[in-house]
């Protein structure tokens, strides 16, 4: 069958596109096969829509139709040539173009930790303490008016360290008055200094900011509160109760009561603070470490609480220790009979120079010898003497008798019984 020179030439079209389009799909894109450089550029086509018209396509689940080389020979092409591995390519060199590193003013600083919570101090007497200071403290902006509330050549350890925290907040926040320089000095003076609950919650905070100082020199921060949720610096309770060692104590006696983690000014307590021993209130004595002293009340032997109640906050100890039974004294006991009146006795009566009779008498006490035995309890009563008027040990005189009676005079040196 006679085939048209039209139909020629388009055949030989088709068969040049695929062989450029053959050439193009098994080649790297790279050089030639010796490895020298350069190249020229690659110009792929299609063939027309008439010439696409008259191949069929393959149909759907059919094998893929086999290419024809660009030598003639139907099958995988032939390849000329030293075939070679294509150059493998790093994503970050093809994908991802260079960025700058970031600087230093791109980096984002973390905000060093602030004060926990205390809890607050209820300041009863109203004078600025270190532990009203450090609740004041809390609040990074009040950082000036705490600073100012501190006395400029503080005595006590925990006002140094709070002017260093009170100049390292304001110099990290880059306000003036803040003092790099005077917060190292305090921190490095306190160093094992720090004896309570909110004076260790504060170094351990200035030392965080100094150690930002350090690891940032020129930077400033913006000091945030801390949240509600925080841990408290102090957990205010009772640690114990001293009753000599033996954990008893009887009504009368005299107790300890330490208190642990006090988060206010322990003078405070002189002004509001009650102590319950067994539920009954007692008398208390403050000291200032502080340990507060109690008498245990007279109350049923056995196992005790003991409760602290100040400024609205109360602590209980249950079963702090046991109150015993008390000691017996024993009374001494008399020889005399109770409620036995003392004996009177009287001497002999004389006439005392016309006078008339006088009378010596006496009391003895209840339970002693009688007259008649001879002891040194009673000793014979002599008679008054002209020479002597003087009553003796141990007698009252009764003073002179009427020299005449109603009745007939006795006989001279009769002895009235």
């Amino acid at each position: 069958m006679a085939v048209s020179l039209g139909m020629r030439v388009s055949g030989l079209l088709v068969v040049g596109a695929v062989a450029v389009a053959a050439a193009a799909f098994t080649s790297d894109g790279g050089g030639p096969a010796d490895g020298r450089g350069g190249g020229g550029t690659v110009v792929t086509a299609g063939p027309s829509d008439g010439v696409r018209s008259l191949l069929p396509g393959p149909s759907a689940g059919s094998a893929p139709p086999v290419r024809p080389s660009p030598d003639g020979h139907i099958g995988a092409p032939a390849f000329t040539g030293t075939p070679r591995a294509p150059q493998s390519e790093t994503p970050s060199e093809s994908l991802t173009p260079s960025s700058p590193s970031p600087t230093t003013s791109q980096k984002l600083l973390e905000v060093p930790a602030w004060l926990p919570p205390g809890p607050d101090s209820p300041n009863t007497d109203g004078t600025p303490d270190p532990s009203s200071v450090y609740d004041l403290l809390r609040t990074p902006t009040e950082c000036r008016n705490a600073l100012n509330a501190i006395p400029s050549t503080p005595a006590d350890a925990e006002w140094t360290l709070l002017r260093g925290l009170a100049t390292a907040c304001l110099a990290a926040q880059g306000e003036g008055g803040g003092s790099w320089e005077q917060a190292v000095r305090d921190h490095a003076a306190l160093a094992g200094r720090a004896d309570t609950c909110k004076g260790r919650a504060a170094y351990a905070v200035l030392g965080g900011l100094l150690d930002f100082h350090r690891r940032h020199p020129g930077a400033t921060v913006r000091l945030k509160p801390t949240s509600s949720g925080t841990t408290a610096a102090c957990g205010y309770r009772i640690a114990g109760v001293d009753t000599g060692g033996d954990g008893e104590a009887r009504p009368g006696e005299t107790i300890g009561i330490e208190l642990a983690d006090v988060y206010f000014d322990p003078a405070e307590l002189q002004r509001d603070v009650s102590v319950l021993i067994g539920g009954q209130q007692v008398p208390v004595l403050i000291d200032r470490r502080p340990v507060l002293s109690a008498v245990v009340p007279v109350i049923e032997p056995g196992p005790v609480d003991v409760t602290v109640r100040h400024a609205g906050t109360e602590i209980r100890l249950p079963t702090a220790f046991t109150v015993t039974t008390p000691d017996v004294v024993q009374q001494p006991s008399t020889s005399a009979a109770p409620n036995v009146p003392d004996e009177l006795i009287c001497g002999s009566t004389t006439p005392l120079r016309g006078a008339g009779l006088s009378s010596m008498c006496g009391y003895r006490r209840a339970g002693a010898t009688s007259h008649n035995e001879p002891a040194a309890a009673s000793q014979p009563i002599a008679a008054p003497t002209e020479r002597s008027s003087r009553p003796p040990n141990g007698v009252f005189p009764l003073g002179p008798l009427p020299a005449h009676h109603p009745a007939p005079h006795p006989p001279p040196g009769l002895r009235i019984p």
